[in-house]
């Protein structure tokens, strides 16, 4: 844990500096700077000034927007010009924490009381001002950025306070994204706060609100669901989230969210929609289930028109949510007997230059040829195999790129020692030796891709 300061002791640190050592004000302020780093001090939302003179008065605008808020009449009781200064207060406070030096902004909000007076401010503020609710939520996810932010949320009660907000205004678009993000925000590297949105059955909402059209687009609500399960918080060693995805599936919030793919999600939000529903994808039953709704045939029809729109974030997400589909047997045979990969191939030749495309495209095919010679045969006999050796030729720099396709190469000969000379012919080795030389990240890959390939020297 990192050690606290308080501002008044990194002001009398500098000073000390300047009246003791005899130090110039910048000289001074380094000095306690890096000094206090070296003894692992927490310097986040410490405001690096020199005390005296002008600085003395020169007032951070995180903190003196924060004092007009903390100094103002309660907002719920006041006129609509009250209202009205209020909330451009709080866009005031947004705006300074989402600007280019929002990380350093939002960290001094929060020490100097920002979560907590916003939390206290959703709380009593009544769930019918709607606006002035929706640009505090803005500004309260605005801020949240770290455990720190995220335990401060959660001992104000803030999962509870949000839950309660939503509950009240489901029929808001712009209420229920700014809910959404804070729910999200609050969640990130935070177990607990998972835990407590779950016994708060965040999950029947989300289904409840997903259920309604006008919701689709709600960018923030898929983008909640994928935090809540995503086990990201370093201090847990086994997350719950696991069993949080399992509980969105048996609902029904995995058959809502391929309904919304395919007819309502607008493509602003269909990369979150995505990611929600990889989130949720965790086992072979899940992953059939999706299947069996139509979400193979949803994504493929996506990556066609992504295609043909030239959308390559479309693209890759929806070939990342069918690499997870794809880990079930079932569903690799279902992908095959659609047309997949022709359609794979199809949306490489359209990105050609772009490598992370290719590495979306063999990474799914990676998955796909697993364990499944039938689909090694056909990835080879439609062009994989091409595929990846000019993917090795046109992206050397690529460490990533270049250990994909050491991974399918793999997969394609390994089971199926016909391939091994066509890719040997092609020139393989020499790519394969050449990656492992240059890309420390593919030292494994290439090595198991070179004893796969049949080569006795595969670790030379």
């Amino acid at each position: 844990m990192a050690i606290a300061i308080s501002q008044d002791a990194f002001d009398a640190m500098v000073r000390e500096n300047m009246d003791d050592l005899g130090m110039d004000p910048d000289e001074a302020l380094a000095d306690a700077v890096e000094a206090l780093t070296l003894q692992g001090a927490d310097l986040s939302g410490i405001i690096k000034r020199v005390p005296g003179e002008a600085a003395e008065v020169e007032v951070s605008p995180v903190v003196r927007v924060l004092d007009e808020l903390k100094a103002s009449p309660s907002a719920g009781g006041g006129s609509g010009e009250d209202l009205d200064r209020f909330v451009s207060l709080l866009d005031e406070l947004r705006g300074l924490c989402v600007s280019g030096v929002g990380s350093e902004n939002a960290a001094i909000a929060v020490r100097n009381g920002g979560v907590e007076a916003l939390v206290a401010l959703c709380g009593s503020a009544r769930v019918e001002e709607e606006r002035l609710l929706a640009s505090a939520l803005k500004a309260l996810s605005s801020m949240i950025r770290d455990i720190g932010s995220t335990e401060k949320f959660r001992q104000k009660e803030g999962p509870k306070i949000v839950m309660d907000i939503l509950r009240g205004g489901s029929k808001n678009p712009d209420l229920l994204d700014a809910g959404f993000s804070v729910v999200a925000a609050g969640s990130t590297g935070n177990e607990v706060v998972k835990e407590s949105y779950m016994d708060l059955k965040v999950d029947e909402l989300i289904l409840q609100l997903m259920r309604e059209k006008s919701n689709s687009d709600v960018q923030s609500l898929y983008e909640a669901v994928r935090v809540l399960l995503t086990p990201d918080d370093c201090r847990v060693v086994a997350s719950q989230v696991y069993g949080y995805s399992r509980k969105f599936a048996e609902i029904g919030i995995a058959e809502v969210l391929v309904n919304a793919l395919r007819d309502q999600v607008a493509p602003s939000s269909l990369p979150s929609a995505c990611a929600a529903l990889k989130a949720i994808a965790v086992n072979d039953e899940i992953c059939r289930s999706i299947s069996d709704n139509g979400g193979i045939d949803v994504l493929l029809q996506c990556i066609d028109e992504a295609g043909e729109q030239k959308n390559k974030v479309i693209a890759k997400s929806c070939c990342s949510l069918l690499s997870k589909l794809a880990a079930s047997d079932a569903n690799k045979s279902v992908i095959l007997q659609r047309g997949g990969f022709d359609k794979f191939l199809k949306l490489t030749s359209i990105f050609s230059e772009d490598a992370s495309i290719i590495q979306e495209v063999m990474s799914m095919m990676t998955v796909l040829t697993l364990r499944s010679p039938d689909n090694a045969a056909r990835a080879m006999e439609v062009g994989y195999g091409t595929l990846a050796i000019q993917a090795m030729q046109r992206f050397p720099s690529s460490g990533q790129t270049q250990k994909q396709a050491c991974l399918m190469i793999r997969n394609l000969v390994v089971r199926n020692p016909e391939n091994r000379t066509i890719l040997l012919n092609d020139g393989a080795e020499k790519l394969i030796r050449k990656a492992k030389m240059t890309h420390a990240s593919c030292k494994d890959a290439a090595t198991a891709a070179l004893r796969d390939l049949g080569l006795d020297n595969y670790n030379a």
